[in-house]
């Protein structure tokens, strides 16, 4: 295991189909819950229009950014959904069973 991951937030402070926004490695990350309960962690900016995905509508297994629609898959980054056309990067999650913490790898290599 990396020695990278650094909590982020309780896992009781985010419900399924919820999104905040968080900080880890100085780095604004996207912490998600899906719908089946499932937590991700994106780069907190829309690869279309620099607008915070935080702020977006969760649905299944995606989040949809406000502004115009574009949707990405919470476990790739990859638009789903024009008018994005790149993907969004995603960093390793691990919850810390005893503690109930949410940790992000913040290193994980950009998205291609």
């Amino acid at each position: 295991m990396s020695d990278a991951f650094v909590p982020v937030a309780a896992l009781a402070d985010l419900d399924p189909g919820e999104a905040i926004d968080v900080v880890a490695g100085g780095i604004e990350i996207a912490l998600v819950r899906d719908e089946d309960g499932g937590v991700h962690a994106l780069e907190d900016v829309c690869s279309h229009d620099e607008i915070a995905l935080s702020d977006g509508d969760v649905e299944g297994c995606t989040i949809e950014c406000w502004k115009h629609g574009s949707q990405f898959d919470l476990v790739t980054g990859r638009p789903l959904q024009l008018p994005a056309v790149l993907p969004v990067r995603v960093f390793p999650v691990r919850i810390d069973e005893s503690s109930g913490e949410i940790l992000v790898d913040p290193t994980a290599a950009p998205a291609t």
